[in-house]
C-alpha cells in the first residue's frame, strides 16, 4: 500500500463521527456471503486483513476504520486486486457496531480481532478508548457460540482495561489466565512486528463466547 499522510489518531467523540453508518448490501461485497466472519475492529491501513484475506479465502473479512482516508485507498487496492471476501468501512466503531452486524447474516461473526488501539495516556482522554462495556456487550450479542475476540497492545494498562471489561460480562470466559507468548493468528500486524522488534513487550488475550474454543483454527 502507498503512504499517505493521515491523521494518527482521531478523536471518536467528535460531532463528525456520531451518526452511525448505513451498512452496505452485503451480497455485493463478498461473493459467498454465508462464509464465516473475521471482524477487525480499528483496521487502520487494513495490511493485516489484506494479507489474512489472501491467505484464508474461505472466510470473509471486514475492517472498520475511523478514519476515512485509510478505508478508501484500502478498498481501492482491494478492488484492483479483485478480491470478493474482503471489505473495509469507514465509521465509528461505538456508534456503527450494532447496525452492521444486524444488517449481517445471523451468527455470521466468528472471530473479532481488537489490535494495538489508541491509548489515548492522558486521564481526561481515556473516555476516548475504544474498548467499552457497551461494545462488550454487543458483541456478546452478535457473535457466534465459541467464537472469540482476541485482543492485543504493547501498553500494559490499555491491554489490561481491555481485559477487565470482557471479564465484566459473562458471556465471555479468558482462554488462558497469563498473556499469551505468541499471536495464535497466522499474520502478525505492523505494530507487533515493530514492537517484537524493539525488544518490547506484547500483551495479548483471547476471549471465548460461551462455548468451545476453537472457531476458526
Amino acid at each position: 500500500m502507498s503512504k499517505i499522510r493521515v491523521r494518527q489518531h482521531v478523536n471518536p467523540l467528535s460531532k463528525k463521527y456520531q451518526i452511525p453508518i448505513t451498512p452496505p448490501n452485503w451480497s455485493e461485497i463478498y461473493s459467498k456471503l454465508n462464509q464465516p466472519l473475521h471482524l477487525d475492529i480499528g483496521c487502520a491501513k487494513g495490511e493485516f486483513l489484506l494479507k489474512m484475506a489472501t491467505l484464508q479465502p474461505d472466510w470473509n473479512f471486514l475492517g472498520l476504520e475511523i478514519r476515512e482516508t485509510l478505508v478508501k485507498e484500502a478498498n481501492q487496492l482491494v478492488a484492483e486486486l479483485g478480491l470478493k471476501n474482503l471489505h473495509y468501512l469507514f465509521g465509528n466503531a461505538n456508534n456503527s457496531l450494532v447496525p452492521i452486524l444486524e444488517s449481517l447474516p445471523h451468527q455470521i461473526l466468528q472471530q473479532v480481532t481488537i489490535q494495538f488501539p489508541d491509548p489515548w495516556f492522558k486521564k481526561r482522554q481515556m473516555k476516548r478508548r475504544v474498548v467499552k462495556p457497551e461494545m462488550v456487550q454487543d458483541l456478546a450479542k452478535y457473535l457466534a457460540e465459541g467464537g472469540w475476540v482476541f485482543l492485543q497492545s504493547d501498553v500494559e494498562a490499555v491491554a489490561r482495561e481491555m481485559c477487565s471489561r470482557f471479564e465484566a460480562n459473562s458471556a465471555f470466559y479468558r482462554k488462558d489466565e497469563d498473556w499469551l507468548e505468541t499471536n495464535p493468528l497466522p499474520i502478525p500486524t505492523e505494530r507487533e512486528i515493530y514492537t517484537i522488534s524493539r525488544g518490547e513487550a506484547v500483551y495479548r488475550a483471547v476471549f471465548v463466547k460461551n462455548g468451545e474454543w476453537g472457531v476458526g483454527f
